[in-house]
């Protein structure tokens, strides 16, 4: 039975991924940011160094923890041991939300390290709601879910993935992390409207957007592979300015870097140009 839950409310900050490269920039100096997103597995310990510059960055910023391990769509249900460490961080940082991804990384013998995707059956939103009730029990609160890149889908398909997040929310009371590099890899590839899936989806359960690079489709290799290791690409930051300019709410936006990481600057240049197209769109919504 799905646990009610306080709601999340709205945030409409930028950010950046606190990653190690950087350290010492948020340790050190005041970094213009609104929050930091860190990837819970890396925290998920008893002590060390990097637990301690979390906390240091934490005394000076808001915090995410973003998952990447919980594996929502296993049909064992949820790590308990893995819960109760992810209980134990989020009580340690008191974070702004907990979010992780809509796929399944494990079977009960082996963590394969990667976000695999989801069948989009009504068999797979069962399992995939079941978890997520278990998930906000435990943790006490509501949880954000973040849509996959993919590159394949299965003919057992059900449902659209805009039709599966829409019910995943309505059935959970979970929020959205709208990764729209995501949505503009996977329209690519599966060769479906980024516009429909925008407009499908109940954008009044969305809190933050993800925007990253990837790796274009060569003459040799027809996918686009969702990589975070260069710039946002121009046909991302069009996706992203048509979807700010849809919510009904603030959302809070971040920078995701995870490979080739550039200087800092670099990085809070690209999050000025999402403040910039932001501000655009909201100019640009009816009165």
């Amino acid at each position: 039975m799905t646990q009610q839950h306080d709601d999340i409310q709205p945030f409409g900050g930028f950010g950046l991924g606190l990653r190690r490269t950087h350290y010492e920039d948020f340790v050190e100096t005041d970094v213009p940011v609104d929050f930091v997103e860190v990837i819970s597995e890396n925290y998920m310990i008893d002590g060390g160094r990097q637990l301690r510059i979390l906390e240091q960055v934490r005394a000076k910023h808001p915090v995410i923890i973003h998952g990447v391990s919980m594996s929502i769509g296993s049909a064992g249900g949820l790590d308990a041991d893995y819960l109760a460490k992810l209980k134990r961080l989020e009580r340690r940082i008191d974070p702004l939300w907990v979010s992780d991804h809509l796929c399944w990384t494990r079977t009960s013998a082996h963590n394969s390290h990667d976000l695999l995707p989801m069948p989009l059956t009504q068999e797979g939103l069962a399992a995939v709601c079941a978890n997520i009730d278990q998930a906000q029990e435990t943790l006490g609160r509501a949880m954000l879910f973040e849509n996959p890149s993919s590159y394949l889908t299965f003919p057992e398909d059900e449902l659209s993935e805009w039709e599966f997040l829409t019910e995943m929310t309505r059935r959970t009371g979970c929020y959205l992390l709208l990764d729209v590099n995501n949505i503009y890899v996977s329209a690519a590839n599966h060769g479906f409207s980024a516009d429909e899936y925008l407009a499908g989806l109940p954008l009044d359960r969305v809190r933050q957007i993800h925007l990253a690079g990837h790796d274009p489709a060569t003459s040799e290799r027809a996918v686009i592979i969702d990589t975070h290791d260069r710039e946002v690409a121009d046909g991302v930051w069009a996706l992203y300015a048509k979807a700010m300019a849809m919510m009904p709410q603030p959302v809070a936006t971040m920078i995701e870097r995870d490979d080739h990481i550039p200087p800092l600057p670099e990085l809070l240049a690209e999050l000025d140009r999402a403040r910039g197209i932001a501000s655009d769109s909201r100019a640009l919504e009816p009165a």
